[in-house]
């Protein structure tokens, strides 16, 4: 059976809408979800010791768990692409911090496929960056780093299917779980 662990961001929990429905769309494939919540208080989030930090939290997950899980990362989060890169891990990253270079750095390791979202109004995001580390990019237009965009709350909603679209496809692409 395939497996996913979902890693929050700093400010929303692992049922935060954008991490709820990716799990979700793994779990529809069969996998069981492992939803990661921090257990203890954040660090620093812009200096370079938060990748550890991340990784404490997360390898002993992916430990007891075993095999090759499938890692969807929101936002802080996505320090855990050095885990994918070393374990070969494929990954969904939304809202990643492009403008981290460790994150970047370990983004530029990965041999396993993954998927990077983000909106074009985040200040963490460059989609240059993106589109030059993977062909699996979701950039959403004036989205901000909620992956909200500008006018009524319904276009964020939508905003959120095409990311449910963008990771079904993503795991089609990839033929998760294989």
């Amino acid at each position: 059976m395939a497996d996913a662990v979902v890693i929050p961001g700093a400010r929303f929990g692992p049922g935060a809408p954008l991490l709820m429905y990716s799990g979700d769309v793994a779990e529809q494939r069969g996998a069981s979800v492992h939803r990661h919540s921090w257990s203890r208080e954040l660090p620093e989030l812009d200096q370079p010791e938060i990748e550890g930090w991340v990784g404490g939290e997360i390898d002993p997950l992916i430990d007891t768990i075993g095999g090759r899980p499938l890692l969807i990362g929101k936002s802080l989060g996505t320090n855990a692409a050095a885990i994918a890169a070393e374990r070969s891990l494929p990954a969904v990253w939304l809202t990643p911090l492009l403008t981290l270079p460790w994150v970047v750095a370990a983004l530029s390791r990965a041999t396993a496929p993954f998927l990077l979202v983000g909106g074009t109004a985040d200040r963490v995001w460059d989609g240059a960056v993106a589109r030059r580390l993977t062909p699996h990019v979701l950039e959403v237009e004036g989205a901000d780093h909620g992956l909200y965009v500008p006018g009524p709350l319904t276009d964020s909603v939508a905003v959120l299917g095409r990311v449910v679209v963008a990771v079904e496809e993503f795991l089609d692409a990839i033929g998760w779980p294989s």
